[in-house]
């Protein structure tokens, strides 16, 4: 299914919006249960040499251990790229001064069941 830019737009805008919160329920509502996340940080904090984990409470240990180690964690939405049953979300990590996109893959529910992180250093 081909997700409009519109829709695109509105789900990225409440995904930086619980980020900034840290609201972690919030932002795990994105998600399947299953879902699969691959980051560099995952290789960098947690040692996992694939740098990818699985499941909602697998990833929920991460991100709680990176909100707890980033209290002041803050993103700006830059940008947002639609496709098949993709998105990319661009955005400025303010606290780390790095660009991110997040590709995120949804199911026929619109929720995220794969996702992605690209980091570089912002210039």
């Amino acid at each position: 299914m081909l997700i409009e830019k519109e829709w695109a737009r509105a789900f990225a805008a409440e995904w930086i919006d619980a980020w900034n919160a840290a609201d972690l329920d919030r932002i795990l509502a994105h998600y399947t249960d299953g879902f699969e996340m691959s980051s560099p940080f995952i290789l960098e904090r947690l040692g996992v040499e694939c740098g990818r984990l699985s499941g909602k409470e697998q990833i929920r240990s991460y991100w709680l251990k990176s909100l707890s180690a980033t209290p002041s964690l803050r993103f700006e939405l830059m940008d947002v790229f639609s496709g098949m049953d993709v998105i990319a979300i661009l955005y400025r990590n303010v606290t780390r001064d790095r660009v991110v996109i997040e590709r995120l893959r949804f199911d026929q529910n619109g929720r995220v069941f794969e996702a992605e992180a690209l980091h570089c250093i912002a210039r």
